[in-house]
């Protein structure tokens, strides 16, 4: 079976975030495996650190490639990404969910389009959706 090399990747700086929220690897765990579940994707395994005095790290390992967040509270700074292969998972969706939890009052985003030359930079539609 041949794959196809096609491939998004979504960066996203989150700022004006909640220290409280970002200073919750458990918390952030749960709605990281959430956001990569609502865009479809299958989530193989995930790592969380929480760092003294504040900040977390977590990955989650997909089928499709990676979904994670680095925090900084103290800051109230996130920085988010999700990368996807293959046509059927689209990794706007598991930011667009992060982003309705983590309610940044700024956002700074690119999607990178991979896997088919030259890579291309594309300025993503960012939303705060309400996921049920």
């Amino acid at each position: 079976m041949e794959y196809s090399t096609f491939g998004r990747h979504v960066a996203v700086d989150t700022w004006g975030v909640d220290f409280d929220l970002l200073n919750n690897a458990e918390f952030l765990q749960a709605q990281m495996v959430e956001a990569a579940e609502a865009c479809g994707a299958t989530v193989l395994s995930v790592q969380a650190k929480q760092f003294e005095p504040q900040g977390a790290t977590v990955l989650v390992l997909l089928s499709e490639s990676h979904l994670s967040i680095h925090t900084y509270p103290e800051r109230g700074f996130a920085a988010l990404d999700c990368y996807t292969c293959g046509e059927t998972v689209d990794p706007q969706l598991a930011i667009d969910y992060m982003l309705s939890v983590l309610k940044p009052t700024t956002t700074h985003a690119k999607k990178l389009v991979r896997g088919m030359g030259e890579l291309q930079v594309v300025e993503p539609e960012m939303k705060q959706v309400e996921f049920v």
